[in-house]
């Protein structure tokens, strides 16, 4: 067929398999990904669902669309790539380069359909405005946090709890209708807004989406007319006019004086069409099965709950109207529910809406701004700026004499930063190669375009290598230079750090940003292994769900979080163009934050030195966090 490419790797897509109620596969991460392999009508990949145990009763009728192939296969038969990874996992062949978790598996089915036919140009905008939609990773982004993580696992546990009588609604649906009722930021925001605005003045009043009936066609030739018409919102012009074919009606004609001459404060905000606002993306195709199963129980036993949700309800309603979702949705054995209008919210959702929790900031009335007070009050309880000597500060590899594709040159860098990096690198791969053993597994996190996990899968072949990275083209050009090197001992991970679940031995990061690398000390410690990091933008670095600033109890003894974050955002302060005064204090702040990161790792069985990189020059951030588990 003119215009659709043949796949020229072999992959398999794997999925979990728990249990199955009522037309619904768990966990819903599995739904989620049928779901979209429906709407997309991709035949691209081998599905092959991996059950829980050995009894597990599985029947795949009215639940997998009929075009998908499916096998079922054991834990044990997983390639061993797979096996260190949480699924859903989607791997090429040959078994050395896997994405895992379900933003990253997703967004690369949606790429790979594409390719496949790229007259589907609807699916590709799934991915959203510049491609982004769900990319950041779970750690960072609140919003991928949600769709990914916490909304599909408080809907599995609200399932597993209706039985109850009165099972409590999710805080995460809460969450969710708060985040509906918000206003929509666009790239074209206020000249939508001053659209809306002349519409509303035309009609005399503006419409709500929240108060519009809830069957929202998709506008037909027949009824495009219709679409200047005051009944209809002119968020829902703009989200349908995009998915159908029609063109969006021409606004050639200059908007009127009043309209153009409006303060951006009297605009009227943009409401919520789909999840991320004006435009149907993948956030809309993870949650439609989560909240199916969610309005199921609802209705079912709560129907009084629903009035709560009038803003999830609508668009649970609107978004059947979507081209194709319909059809995908019943091949996977959802059968869309007929929900009554809800017209406004009660008083009492009204008060939930408004109680958004807050993280709360510790007053300090003796607080002092600046460094230095924090720091001298750090030296009256005895802890000051205090490096490890460097072990070989001389050290280097003989780059000249390793082949090429190994060396940071082959990373499209300039021969200035090239020959920084190759610095960086002769401090990190001495320590690694003095602590590695024949037969250990070395994780490079935060690899990108794997600088160190390149050199050191070359330079110790009885080990096994994996990089793991969030960014799919930085994994694609390391596993590309891998390939010219002919290195059979290493693994390419695209993944958010939690999913990968592996043994290993030694964790390696070289300018791991902000908490991240405090994350790779974290999995580290939970794994009993080794680590060597090299941290990276302290300035990011702020209370988490995962963790809380200062880490160690010598550190919260002595300043509050506030303090903590002064010294955070001067260690940043080390570049170059810079001061020397203002650099050293900077560089005194680095060392401070991760001293605090090194006791914090000794109070749980380490045995930690903070080292300074040779020669200093090599990086502004130049800190070396070594730590061996006692």
């Amino acid at each position: 067929m003119k215009g659709i490419k043949k796949s020229l790797t072999e992959e398999y897509l794997y999925l979990d398999f728990s249990h199955q109620i009522e037309g619904c596969i768990f966990p819903l991460h599995t739904s989620v990904t049928l779901f979209l392999l429906s709407y997309c009508d991709c035949k691209i990949f081998k599905v092959c669902l991996v059950p829980a145990g050995e009894g597990t009763d599985i029947s795949l009728k009215n639940v997998v669309p009929q075009d998908v192939q499916v096998q079922v296969i054991s834990r044990q038969e997983l390639p061993p790539i797979v096996q260190n990874c949480c699924l859903p996992a989607a791997v090429e062949k040959p078994d050395n380069f896997c994405r895992a978790g379900l933003a990253v598996v997703l967004r690369h089915i949606i790429q790979k359909s594409y390719e496949a036919d790229p007259s589907k140009k609807e699916i590709l905008e799934l991915l959203g405005f510049k491609k982004t939609c769900l990319k950041a990773c779970a750690e960072v982004s609140q919003w991928t946090r949600l769709c990914e993580l916490t909304i599909p696992l408080a809907i599995e546990n609200f399932l597993r709890e209706s039985s109850d009588q009165h099972p409590t609604i999710p805080a995460e649906i809460l969450q969710l209708e708060r985040k509906l009722s918000e206003p929509v930021r666009v790239h074209n925001d206020d000249k939508l807004r001053r659209q809306k605005l002349k519409q509303q003045k035309a009609a005399g009043v503006g419409p709500s989406l929240a108060k519009e009936k809830t069957k929202s066609k998709v506008p037909t030739q027949e009824t495009s007319e219709e679409l200047d018409s005051s009944s209809e919102s002119l968020e829902l012009q703009v989200a349908f006019s995009k998915l159908t074919v029609l063109e969006e009606p021409a606004t050639t004609n200059r908007e009127p004086s009043h309209i153009r001459k409006a303060k951006a404060s009297d605009l009227p905000p943009l409401e919520h069409v789909f999840a991320e606002g004006l435009d149907f993306t993948l956030a809309d195709i993870v949650l439609l099965p989560c909240i199916h199963h969610f309005l199921v129980i609802i209705c079912k036993n709560l129907s009084e709950k629903l009035i709560e949700f009038p803003l999830l309800a609508a668009w649970y309603q609107r978004i059947q109207e979507v081209p194709r979702v319909k059809t995908a949705a019943s091949q996977c054995g959802i059968q869309f529910l007929h929900l009554p209008e809800l017209l406004a919210t009660s008083n009492e959702q009204d008060s939930n809406l408004r109680e958004v929790p807050a993280v709360e900031e510790q007053s300090d009335a003796a607080f002092i701004g600046g460094p230095r007070p924090t720091m001298t009050k750090l030296m009256e309880k005895g802890i000051e700026v205090m490096f490890s000597p460097h072990p070989c500060p001389t050290w280097t590899l003989d780059w000249n004499s390793l082949p090429a594709a190994v060396s940071p040159k082959e990373g499209k860098m300039s021969s200035d930063r090239a020959l920084r990096k190759q610095q960086q690198l002769n401090n990190l791969v001495y320590v690694v190669t003095n602590q590695a053993k024949p037969g250990d597994r070395i994780v490079d996190f935060c690899s990108g375009g794997g600088h160190v996990g390149i050199v050191l899968a070359h330079m110790l072949p009885s080990c096994q290598v994996t990089l793991i990275e969030n960014k799919e083209l930085s994994l694609i050009r390391a596993k590309k230079r891998s390939d010219e090197l002919g290195l059979s001992n290493i693994w390419f991970i695209q993944a958010n750090m939690e999913y990968f679940t592996g043994m290993f031995n030694i964790g390696v990061a070289l300018h791991a940003c902000g908490v991240a690398t405090d994350m790779v000390i974290e999995r580290c410690i939970k794994t009993r292994a080794s680590f060597v990091t090299c941290p990276c933008c302290y300035g990011f670095i702020q209370n988490t769900s995962k963790f809380n600033f200062p880490k160690s109890e010598q550190f919260k003894k002595t300043l509050s979080y506030k303090e903590h974050m002064i010294l955070c955002r001067f260690a940043d302060q080390t570049a170059v163009q810079l001061p020397p005064p203002r650099r050293l204090v900077g560089k005194q702040c680095m060392c401070l934050v991760d001293l605090d990161r090194a006791i914090a790792a000794e109070e749980r069985g380490y045995s930690v030195q903070v080292i300074s990189m040779e020669p200093e020059s090599c990086s502004p951030k130049n800190n070396m966090i070594v730590g061996v588990p006692i």
